[in-house]
C-alpha cells in the first residue's frame, strides 16, 4: 500500500500531544548565547510530530565531509563526521515546556538537556533556555496543507535472514517536507556514561569494522510530496543527498491497529520495516500566522502604515 492510502484509509490521531502550532518542519534562523554571541550559521532542522521531534545539525556544506567511504576519509573528517547531530525523541508538552526523553541519535550523549519554554508568534517559535544559557529562533517553512504522518521505527530487518540492519529512529511527513531517522543496529563498543562520539572515534577509527557499525546511523531532510516522493536535501550521511528520502509503497497497517510495517528491496535485499504510529493525518495546514486579541488586530491594522511599512516573509 502506498503511504497517501494509509493515511487516507486509515487516519488516526493521538489523544495527547503538542498543540497544532508547533506541528510541522522548522528551520533555526539563530541561536544566542549568554555570552552575547550568535550563530545564524549553522543548518539546523526541526521536524515535529504529535509526540516525537526529528533534529538534524549540519555544518555549512563546504565544510561537510563529501561523500566517500568511511576507509577513505581522513582523522580530521572523521572528527567532523563525530561532531554532526542528527536524532529523534519522545516529548511531552506541559504548560509552556517541551520536553524530550529517550530515542535514537547520532551522538552517544545529549547534547541538549534542557527542556524547552516555547512560544511562537506568526511563523516565528521562540524557544529559551531556562537555564538562560541561549535562546533560539525557529521559524516554520512554507508548506501547502498536507498530511501530517508520525512513525517510529522499532526495527528494520532483512527478511531471508533475519539480520538487524537498524533500530530506533521514526519518519515525519509534514506537507511538502519530510525527515528521517534511522538508528544504529547495536550499541556502540566503548559507549559509556559521559562518553562522546568524538572521543570514541578517536580511541577506535582506525577499526574499519567499529567506524562502519558506529556510522550505522542517518538522520536525512528532504522536500516533495507524498504523491511523487521526497527527495533528500540534507543529510548526515553525504551520499544520501539527492536520492529519495524513503519508497512510499508497501506499507500495510497492523491488526492491532497501532503499528505499520513496510517491506522494500534495499540494496537489493528484501527487508522489513516496524512502526509505531504516533499520528496519520490526512491534511494539516501548516498556517503561517498565528491569532491575536481583536483590540490587537485593531492596533495593528490602525498603526499598519508604520508596521507594514517593510514588512515580509522570513524564513
Amino acid at each position: 500500500m502506498h503511504l497517501r492510502d494509509l493515511v487516507a484509509h486509515y487516519p488516526q490521531r493521538p489523544a495527547q500531544g503538542v498543540p497544532d502550532w508547533m506541528l510541522g518542519f522548522y528551520k533555526r534562523r539563530a541561536i544566542s548565547f549568554a555570552d552575547g554571541l550568535t550563530d545564524t550559521r549553522t543548518h539546523v532542522c526541526w521536524f515535529q510530530s504529535r509526540n516525537f521531534t526529528i533534529d538534524l545539525r549540519l555544518p555549512l556544506e563546504h565544510q561537510q565531509v563529501p561523500a566517500k567511504p568511511l576507509a577513505a576519509c581522513s582523522v580530521e573528517e572523521l572528527q567532523r563526521l563525530a561532531n554532526y547531530e542528527g536524532w529523534q525523541a519522545l516529548c511531552a508538552w506541559e504548560g509552556e515546556t517541551l520536553s524530550w526523553h529517550g530515542g535514537t541519535s547520532l551522538q552517544v550523549h545529549n547534547r541538549w538537556p534542557e527542556p524547552a519554554v516555547l512560544k511562537r508568534i506568526g511563523n516565528c517559535m521562540i524557544e529559551f533556555a531556562p537555564s538562560g544559557a541561549y535562546v533560539e529562533d525557529w521559524r516554520l517553512q512554507s508548506s501547502a496543507p498536507g498530511a501530517l504522518i508520525g512513525l517510529r521505527l522499532v526495527v528494520e530487518r532483512e527478511l531471508e535472514s533475519g539480520v538487524v540492519r537498524h533500530r530506533g529512529g521514526g519518519l515525519i511527513l509534514c506537507g511538502d517536507h519530510a525527515a528521517m531517522v534511522i538508528g544504529r543496529a547495536q550499541p556502540l563498543e566503548g559507549e559509556q556514561e559521559g562518553a562522546q562520539l568524538r572521543d570514541l572515534v578517536a580511541r577506535f577509527g582506525d577499526d574499519p569494522v567499529w567506524l562502519n557499525r558506529a556510522f550505522n546511523v542517518e538522520t536525512s531532510v528532504a522536500e516533495g510530496s507524498i504523491a511523487d516522493g521526497y527527495q533528500v536535501t540534507l543529510s548526515t550521511c553525504a551520499q544520501r543527498v539527492g536520492q529519495l528520502l524513503i519508497s512510499l509503497e508497501g506499507f500495510e497497517l497492523e491488526v492491532d491497529g497501532a503499528h505499520v510495517t513496510q517491506r522494500l528491496l534495499i540494496d537489493g535485499r528484501a527487508c522489513e520495516r516496524l512502526f509505531i504510529i504516533d499520528t496519520l493525518e490526512p491534511c494539516v495546514g501548516f498556517a503561517q500566522a498565528t491569532g491575536l486579541s481583536g483590540s490587537a488586530e485593531q492596533w495593528y491594522a490602525r498603526e499598519s502604515p508604520t508596521l507594514s511599512r517593510y514588512t515580509q516573509p522570513l524564513f
